[in-house]
């Protein structure tokens, strides 16, 4: 029997993130695969090699990546060349389509018979709908991560499984001496402010965020905040908080994220991600977020969606409060959170377990577990072809 042939592309974070479970996932459905292509540090970690640093394809911003394009147009050759030479039985791509992309429509010409699986689809239910049509035309297989996505694929004849998402796959463990560790009273009213982690994010809601804290803090004397952040931003943010005269508590470790989270109140966040770590600790949240003035303008005529938070989206439904742009002041973000503590907290709780139930695939297995499945059947599916010619 042929051992089969994996090759793995992840551009970027959330790409190694999921090819990291992918791999561990693979080793255990077909241990004699072999595992080729290009990851980062959570790949390497499981036994994979790179074909180079991940790292080289991290890039975001049309001025950030103009001086690295010749270099980029390389790698593209380069990571064609491979896997033109490992001749995969299926080629992985994660996320980053915009490599991804140019990479397998290259292996394809060469390989006319390579089948690709994409994992993570295109957000086309928010904005630019005509991607799916295009992805339909270099992909085999996709796998998405919300329940919603695959009739949008579907209908364009593009096989397409639901598998999950990947949260549901960390083993979230809260510490309960969060509190004491850190000095915090067990009788305070505890906010987790959440503003991003990118320098945008930051530059527009760290400040309404802090302010809307120290709101809060006039009404509730016993009150303090946590604020989970990344270390290269720590000093801006502590920066902030001092002015405050807030009590709070600066978290940059990692590892006591979903500690920050268990031992808060509810939150204020902006959107992303984080909603749904949120909701996986049942910490009640109001979203608020901002752009530039520009970028608004453009998506407004953009975004197909009323709402931004997944949880919304999720239940089609406006369970979280959202305020965006000119709605993001103090006193609307007060009201939301006050409104939270008069009740509306405990009914957001049942919504966002709801939320979380419709993000297990329908088999009850992990989304790593049913995504490994998914890529072997196309894998053998390749075999059996090339064996019958």
């Amino acid at each position: 029997m042929k051992q089969r042939v994996i090759y793995i592309i992840a551009g970027e974070a959330s790409g190694d993130f999921l090819g990291a479970q992918l791999i561990q996932s693979l080793h255990q459905q077909a241990p004699e695969a072999i595992l080729r292509g290009i990851g980062g540090n959570l790949m390497t970690q499981q036994g994979f090699n790179s074909l180079f640093p991940m790292h080289e394809l991290s890039l975001m911003g049309l001025v950030e990546i103009l001086p690295h394009i010749p270099r980029l147009y390389r790698r593209i050759q380069e990571t064609v060349k491979d896997i033109i030479n490992q001749k995969p039985d299926v080629l992985v791509t994660l996320d980053s389509p915009g490599f991804c992309h140019r990479v397998a429509k290259a292996a394809k010409k060469k390989l006319p018979n390579l089948k690709v699986v994409h994992y993570v689809a295109p957000s086309v239910w928010a904005w630019r709908p005509g991607r799916a049509k295009k992805i339909a035309q270099w992909v085999d297989h996709l796998l998405t991560l919300f329940p919603f996505e695959p009739s949008y694929f579907t209908v364009h004849g593009l096989a397409t499984t639901f598998v999950g998402h990947p949260l549901l796959e960390q083993s979230i463990y809260p510490d309960a001496t969060f509190r004491g560790r850190y000095g915090i009273a067990d009788s305070a009213l505890v906010l987790v402010l959440l503003p991003g982690s990118r320098l945008g994010e930051l530059k527009r809601l760290l400040l309404p965020f802090c302010q809307t804290a120290v709101a809060l803090s006039r009404d509730y004397p016993d009150f303090h905040v946590i604020v989970p952040t990344l270390p290269f931003l720590e000093q801006q943010v502590k920066q902030a908080l001092d002015a405050t005269g807030l009590r709070y508590t600066l978290v940059t470790s990692p590892v006591d994220k979903y500690a920050a989270f268990a031992a808060s109140d509810l939150a204020l966040a902006a959107s992303g991600t984080v909603c749904l770590e949120l909701a996986l600790m049942n910490v009640p949240m109001v979203i608020g977020y901002k752009v530039s003035f520009v970028t608004y303008a453009l998506l407004k005529r953009l975004v197909r969606t009323k709402v931004i938070c997944l949880i919304n989206i999720l239940l089609n439904n406006r369970i979280i409060s959202e305020h965006i742009q000119h709605d993001c002041t103090v006193k609307a973000l007060k009201t939301s959170l006050v409104q939270l503590l008069q009740g509306q907290g405990e009914v957001q709780k049942c919504f966002m377990q709801k939320a979380i139930q419709l993000l297990k695939n329908p088999q009850g297995q992990n989304p790593s577990q049913k995504a490994a499945e998914v890529i072997l059947a196309v894998a053998d599916a390749k075999t059996a072809d090339r064996n019958e010619l």
